[in-house]
């Protein structure tokens, strides 16, 4: 809000930050978080990791296994990745549709939407037996979910300035309990012929040995669906179909119904935390595409020779680490730090984190897998914990940018968009680059981690005209 000057209020203009206010006014205690509808709200956010996860501890050997590469194991990076690219880039595709609907029919039916569309995934990726069937499951979730940017929105909606961290804070740890969920059971309930013969007996199990954790992933899809349709509240008004939607802000201020364009949401801090979050999500993307195929391929060929049981295992301990980490210190240490400080430790972790590919690498060349090498793998990790803490930052960034509430979907919609783009070409082209170094033997194999290196100490400077405390903080006025 702005005053005029006669000392009136004005309506928010679309350079309003959406929680700004025009004076210091005393620090509140934080709302209690209405706890029931977050919590269902954070179940539907589940779904996605659960369902995108369980693919990657063994899709470079579904990849194998489906003779794509003509039994070339240095192109599997190439169709592994395009895989896994292309749920973001037909999400890309949809997203801003989903949000900017979300903001008219109410959050709700979008959400359960998005969620059935993972189910319908799901199955049609466990029974798929060619490449192009691959290929269709994946664009089929990514062009019925818009979920994670309809799900910022009503986080938005059921927060307020005083608890805002709090519920923003939950978003990473239900990623990391669905990034441990996910890959434990991609890894464990892969091939369940070969590892419960007893049990798994039929012919299907051998014709479709992928199949049980692609089911399980859909099974609890549809779980969700059932609880979310019986017990979500929509949190967008709505009235007759002839009477048009309004919106109230934290002052009892109605706004009309909106149809927002693109070119009312780019101010400059909508601009610059979604060019924050792009950053972030293309190097997180990359990062988490390279690290199963690393695992996966043989060592001589520059990674580790890991079978998929295994590397479920240290993805889900990943989830495990981040999950306690961010529910335990995120708020606290926005609190003590301010978004902006947080944020810029999270991208700075990227450097090492590359910079430890090649050097676990050597290390197995030289004296196999030793404990040595579980040692930085399990630094890896605790260092991916503090990256992974830029996301609660961004989410923030973004939400406090909208010029006000009744453009809230769409500007998450905006951010979303951007961040589907760039992970449609973040996994494609890491393992891309993977494959391309070990032909060309750039840098000894190791020319892909190079070029992140350097991708990430750029991104630094994005970062850089953000504010310490979030677009609505005085303290930054």
């Amino acid at each position: 809000m702005r005053k005029a000057q006669d000392g009136r209020r004005r309506e928010p203009d679309e350079e309003t930050a959406l929680l700004a206010s025009p004076e210091r006014k005393p620090v509140k205690a934080p709302t209690p978080l209405p706890k029931l509808q977050i919590f269902i709200l954070l179940l539907m956010q589940l779904a996605e990791p659960i369902t995108s996860q369980c693919i990657y501890p063994f899709i470079n050997q579904l990849v194998s296994e489906l003779d794509i590469t003509g039994g070339d194991e240095k192109k599997v990076g190439y169709y592994a990745g395009l895989i896994e690219s292309l749920f973001f880039a037909t999400e890309a595709m949809f997203i801003m549709h989903w949000s900017r609907i979300s903001d008219r029919i109410g959050r709700k039916p979008v959400l359960l939407t998005g969620v059935g569309g993972l189910c319908i995934s799901m199955v049609a990726f466990g029974l798929s037996k060619t490449f192009i069937g691959l290929v269709v499951s994946r664009c089929i979730v990514g062009m019925l979910n818009g979920n994670i940017g309809v799900i910022k929105s009503m986080m938005a909606e059921l927060t307020d300035s005083t608890n805002m961290a709090q519920g923003f804070a939950l978003m990473p740890v239900m990623w990391s309990i669905g990034v441990t969920v996910g890959p434990l059971m991609g890894g464990q309930l892969a091939k369940p012929h070969d590892r419960w013969p007893e049990s798994f007996t039929g012919r299907f199990w051998q014709e479709y040995p992928y199949f049980l954790p692609c089911a399980a992933s859909a099974i609890f899809s549809i779980i969700i669906f059932l609880v979310a349709g019986a017990f979500l509240k929509e949190t967008v008004p709505r009235t007759s179909a002839k009477k048009s939607v309004r919106f109230t802000d934290d002052q009892g201020i109605v706004s009309p119904p909106c149809d927002t364009s693109i070119s009312a949401l780019c101010t400059k801090p909508v601009l610059w935390s979604i060019a924050n979050y792009a950053s972030l999500a293309f190097l997180e993307i990359a990062y988490r595409a390279i690290q199963p195929l690393f695992f996966s391929t043989p060592i001589e060929l520059g990674g580790l020779g890991l079978p998929p049981s295994t590397i479920g295992v240290i993805l889900g301990a990943f989830g495990i680490m981040d999950g306690v980490i961010q529910a335990l210190f995120f708020a606290r240490f926005v609190g003590w730090w301010g978004q902006k400080r947080v944020f810029q430790m999270g991208m700075l972790m990227f450097i090492p984190l590359f910079l430890l590919f090649p050097l676990i690498n050597l290390l197995a060349k030289a004296d196999g897998i030793s404990l040595t090498v579980w040692a930085l793998i399990a630094l890896q990790l605790a260092l991916s914990v503090i990256m992974d803490m830029a996301y609660g930052c961004c989410f923030m960034f973004v939400t406090s940018a909208a010029p006000n509430r009744k453009t809230l979907g769409a500007t998450n919609g905006v951010a979303q968009l951007a961040a589907s783009v760039v992970r449609a070409i973040g996994p494609a082209g890491s393992t891309s680059l993977f494959a391309l170094s070990l032909d060309r033997n750039w840098f000894s194999g190791y020319g892909v981690y190079l070029i992140f290196i350097s991708l990430s100490s750029l991104s630094m400077l994005v970062g850089l005209p953000l504010p310490r405390y979030g677009w609505d903080s005085e303290d930054d006025q």
